[in-house]
């Protein structure tokens, strides 16, 4: 009982932490906006709409078919109402500075077209809106994606369109009120998580749900393949930056919730604490590796504003509870193979925004998270990555043998692209060279919406005990040149989700995983996932696919179970395991 008491203090502190923040900053003078770079817009509400809406589609019309350039951008509303339409593009981000999205109103679509590939939002990535109340003229706002275009906070008064009539490849939608109707259309699979919707309507794969209200039915996959979760088990929302009733900014770190469903913001002010901008060193384009390493042996946390940096030396966060938080698709891009970012066996870490893009000599490993051998609990203020993505390939060479290696316990990663590129510049079998995009060591984390695709061995591997994973897409690599190239030993191919021998406990929800060998249609792959045999390592709702009409197979499901899916039954669907 004492604890339980504890952990309700807590959370009372850190809801009055945050109403304080806000309530008691009015008798604050107010603070200049500080100098974010040149990166960043700010837009406020005594700016003609006129010169808003010049800026945004400047900005659109540069980045719109981008999609390996160099340019990132934040456009920032302060809090207050606009007549804009926002377009958003590669490598942008549109983001209210409210601390709850009701405080900032477009009267306009905040939308992702596919006008630039014909209406096929396949190769629609890296883009980001939060933070938004949303009147979408005609009542529908569209948001055709795929991989690593988050929609986070945001309030659609009207439908949400999820598609733009060509094909569409997986996304995410988080902490979010939809007041009418979401439209998946061509979606092949799509998480959402801790929203409120009117209704669903549209299937393809496999739609996840997990701490929805108004989400479809839980036990129908798979016809429709819908699979919904009640209740979100373990989630701190991603940190943002907003201006208080005084003109001050400030970082807002939403606190933990367990088993929840719904938004954070359903009942006013979400919990949590706010953190005022001097605790931040802002990092811009010209800072080194050097610079932004001694800010946070300093005590700083880091507001990266949009741009590609370079690092000669691995960013070290060691200080407990430090926030990392990107803007505009904010690039580290590792030289000389180093590791990017490497995070100490310490408590509450929140990174969130950040896009680790590997470099031309091969890192072992992008980005850690605790050292090997990590033991710590952490359970009750966990480290939690949002929206960071890895990329090994396309914009130019880049090599790395695993991208996240993830060591400490009680780690929450929410959506996570971790991307072998398949296409761009730099690409080939024995070019942008990755072994496995995840590999899990520490007991109880936690995975929601995890994307990872195309690399050489397995995408996925889970050694620690009490994992969960809550929606998992995944592609095998493309271009494996012949079946003696993909061979895992005597087995053909690498399974894409791997349990490690001596696991005894995990669970996964929602695992779609795809073939397409291009070069040579006879590969096969043995098994899509792989795992010990044992009742409380369990699997739900999971579903292979060939993608086109003879482009390989993969024989099995889980193991040995589930048929085999390829030329003449390319959709093969599997219910539960064990």
């Amino acid at each position: 009982m004492a604890r339980v008491r504890t952990a309700a203090l807590a959370a009372a502190a850190l809801t009055l932490s945050a109403f304080a923040a806000v309530a008691g900053s009015a008798s604050a003078a107010p603070s200049a906006t500080p100098d974010f770079g040149p990166n960043v817009t700010v837009f406020d509400p005594s700016m003609s709409a006129s010169s808003i809406q010049s800026k945004l589609s400047s900005v659109f019309n540069a980045q719109q078919s981008a999609q390996f350039g160099s340019a990132r951008t934040a456009l920032l509303f302060k809090p207050g109402t606009y007549n804009v339409d926002a377009n958003v593009g590669f490598y942008e981000q549109v983001a209210g500075l409210g601390l709850t999205p009701g405080q900032v109103t477009i009267n306009g679509q905040v939308h992702v077209e596919a006008d630039w590939q014909g209406g096929n939002a396949t190769l629609n990535f890296w883009r980001d809106a939060e933070g938004l109340t949303i009147n979408p003229p005609g009542g529908t706002d569209t948001w055709a994606v795929s991989q690593a275009d988050p929609l986070r906070r945001v309030q659609v008064n009207g439908n949400l369109k999820l598609d733009d009539g060509g094909w569409s490849s997986g996304g995410f939608l988080a902490d979010s009120r939809v007041t009418g109707q979401v439209q998946s259309g061509s979606q092949q699979q799509w998480l959402s998580r801790n929203d409120q919707i009117g209704s669903w309507t549209g299937r393809n794969w496999n739609m996840v749900f997990s701490g929805v209200q108004g989400a479809p039915a839980s036990n129908s996959f798979p016809n429709p393949p819908y699979t919904a979760l009640a209740q979100t088990p373990v989630i701190a929302e991603k940190p943002y930056l907003y201006v208080d009733g005084a003109g001050n900014y400030n970082v807002f770190v939403p606190a933990l919730r367990t088993n929840s469903s719904g938004t954070s913001w359903a009942n006013g002010n979400p919990a949590g604490t706010s953190l005022p901008i001097s605790q931040f060193y802002i990092v811009k384009p010209g800072d080194t590796a050097a610079t932004i390493n001694a800010q946070l042996a300093a005590g700083k946390n880091l507001l990266v504003t949009p741009g590609i940096y370079h690092l000669n030396q691995t960013l070290n966060v060691t200080r407990a509870d430090t926030v990392v938080l990107g803007l505009g698709i904010a690039t580290f891009v590792p030289d000389n193979g180093i590791t990017a970012v490497s995070v100490g066996d310490v408590n509450g870490v929140k990174i969130a925004g950040l896009l680790i893009d590997a470099g031309t000599t091969n890192s072992p490993v992008l980005m850690q998270v605790g050292p090997n051998g990590s033991s710590a609990s952490h359970a009750a203020d966990p480290t939690v990555l949002s929206d960071v993505h890895f990329r090994i390939g396309g914009a130019g060479v880049g090599k790395a043998t695993q991208s996240l290696v993830v060591n400490s316990n009680n780690v929450i990663t929410d959506d996570t692209w971790i991307w072998r590129a398949d296409h761009g510049s730099g690409v080939g079998w024995n070019t942008n060279t990755a072994a496995n995009g995840l590999v899990v060591n520490g007991n109880n984390v936690t995975a929601y919406g995890l994307f990872a695709e195309h690399y050489q061995q397995y995408q996925v591997i889970w050694n620690g005990q009490g994992g969960k994973t809550v929606f998992y897409q995944s592609e095998m690599p493309y271009d494996p040149p012949n079946q003696g190239a993909y061979m895992n030993g005597s087995t053909k191919g690498w399974a894409s989700y791997k349990i490690g021998a001596n696991v005894t406990s995990h669970e996964a929800w929602g695992l779609g995983i795809y073939c397409l060998f291009l070069n040579d249609a006879s590969i096969s792959n043995a098994h899509a996932i792989e795992t010990p045999s044992n009742a409380t390592v369990k699997f739900h709702d999971m579903v292979t696919v060939m993608l086109g009409s003879n482009a390989g197979t993969i024989t099995h499901i889980v193991n040995n179970t589930g048929a085999a899916a390829g030329p003449g039954h390319t959709v093969q669907d599997l219910v539960s395991f064990p």
